[in-house]
């Protein structure tokens, strides 16, 4: 029996979310410099908005899967139809820091200040408040969880279980860094030294955390980038995954907001936000 009450019939659950970072990081990393003189990550970081989004929104169509995709609103605001056009596709869309600011390096002020106008964006080019928020990083501060909650947003950027859970007041949908991209296939250079990791051992371990996440009743929450996650050899990690987890009808495919709002109406007992 699994640990955590999901909907009839499902043993487990799957997220797939996408964060389309483009070149934030990288502009955020170099915003002291007056300007860019390097530009080969600047250049490869381009792939995801020129091509690798498209791919990777394929992929999912054929598979009939709804994902979250987490937006820096510089990202949006450079892209004006980039938002509603993933909306129209069946998908959700969610915060992602306004320039991917690493959460270290601001304020509490200046959080605030970025989520409100993050927010403001959001709603003008939709029409709708955001569900969601995921932190530049995986990084979270109580100062954020309170201003999460202020507006009424889940968030997907911590690991303290392995399905939803309420940390305070706001319901947690867990990461995990097995399941992401970048520690697999990043490398820009001299700013990363390890070599990637090969596309099919990648296919192999995603499987098997899998299959394993399900059989204990679990959420499975794979986090891809648009700029790497869009090449050939990483959409065909992606689509032979969907496959094994679509084959499995006990699995409850979902997006981030689907299962905020499956979360919440449970009424579970939560937990206090962590502190020294």
């Amino acid at each position: 029996m699994s640990a955590y009450p999901w909907p009839v019939g499902k043993r487990a659950a799957v997220m797939i979310s996408i964060d389309v970072d483009a070149d934030t990081p990288l502009l955020w990393r170099t915003r002291a410099e007056p300007e860019m003189r390097f530009i080969a990550e600047l250049e490869q970081r381009q792939h995801g908005l020129r091509h690798g989004l498209k791919a990777l929104q394929d992929v999912l169509a054929r598979h009939q899967t709804a994902a979250t995709f987490f937006v820096p609103a510089l990202v949006a605001e450079r892209a004006p139809t980039l938002l509603p056009a993933l909306i129209s596709a069946g998908h959700e869309v969610g915060l992602h820091g306004y320039a991917h600011e690493t959460v270290r390096e601001v304020s509490d002020a200046e959080f605030t200040a970025a989520l409100e106008r993050s927010i403001r964006i959001f709603e003008a080019q939709t029409g709708k408040t955001p569900r969601g928020f995921r932190a530049p990083g995986w990084e979270m501060t109580a100062h954020m969880l309170a201003e999460i909650a202020r507006f009424g947003l889940y968030d997907s950027s911590l690991a303290g279980l392995d399905w939803p859970y309420t940390l305070g007041k706001i319901t947690e949908i867990p990461i995990s860094w097995a399941r992401e991209d970048t520690a697999r296939f990043k490398l820009t250079g001299l700013a990363d030294r390890w070599p990637p990791t090969g596309p099919d051992q990648v296919l192999a371990e995603w499987i098997f955390d899998y299959e394993a996440t399900a059989a204990d009743g679990g959420l499975f929450v794979l986090t891809l980038h648009d700029w790497i996650a869009g090449r050939p050899a990483q959409l065909r990690v992606l689509d032979a995954l969907l496959s094994r987890i679509r084959a499995d009808e006990a699995t409850w495919i979902a997006t981030g907001a689907a299962l905020a709002e499956y979360h919440r109406a449970q009424s579970l007992p939560g937990f206090a936000v962590p502190h020294r």
